[in-house]
């Protein structure tokens, strides 16, 4: 399986950084992750044409081609990043390369609870009408203490979490086969969900 890795911040030094490379080689025997980095990423500004920009038409190039994505957020006042906030509405905006795609959600912070908020966040998020992901369900990786939670070599030193991760990647690897082949056998319109907008449904409501 090939999946996409997104650092969920613009800042240059994230233990969400950390943890996206650690699992892309941790899990090297069972999966190929692509780490995309989105601090480069203009800020969502809403053009008429609903036109991406190169480099965002890049990602949604490569998240369109993935079998499943793994975000890893911070948790910035009880949240995810401007920064994520920003990519996420490009996609939801232009291509819509989020519709019907498997995603796991893992977090890193500084304190204790790990991105729990932002991870709640996320999730609500990815269930708006123009994303409708199909987010890995009853699973969370939250690493609190995360700056001590790296070696010089990028390993993870705790290890009880390091077999609670194993645990996560692994549902998620079943959860991506079966939704996938779910997804293969039956018809889910994704291509009309990717039309989906409001201005059309209000548009509807006037009329009826």
């Amino acid at each position: 399986m090939k999946f996409v890795g997104i650092v969920g911040t613009n800042s240059d030094s994230s233990t969400n950084r950390k943890l996206l490379h650690y699992m892309r080689e941790h899990f090297a025997d069972k999966a190929e992750i692509e780490v995309c980095e989105i601090k480069s990423l203009p800020a969502f500004n809403e053009p008429k044409d609903k036109t991406p920009p190169p480099a965002v038409k890049a990602l949604s190039d490569k998240i369109e081609s993935a079998d499943g994505i793994i975000i890893a957020t911070p948790e910035y006042d009880h949240s995810i990043t401007a920064a994520l906030k920003s990519v996420i509405e490009w996609l939801s905006y232009t291509t819509r390369p989020l519709i019907n795609k498997c995603v796991m959600i893992v977090g890193a912070s500084h304190g204790m609870l790990g991105s729990s908020r932002a991870q709640a966040h996320l999730r609500q998020i990815l269930d708006a009408p123009e994303l409708k992901a199909r987010i890995m369900p009853s699973s969370e990786f939250l690493l609190g203490k995360s700056l001590q939670a790296f070696d010089e070599k990028g390993n993870l030193v705790y290890l009880d979490k390091v077999k609670e991760l194993e645990e996560c990647f692994d549902e998620f690897l079943l959860f991506v086969k079966l939704t996938n082949q779910l997804l293969a056998t039956e018809k889910f319109n994704t291509e009309q969900n990717k039309k989906f907008s409001w201005l059309k449904t209000a548009e509807e409501g006037a009329l009826s």
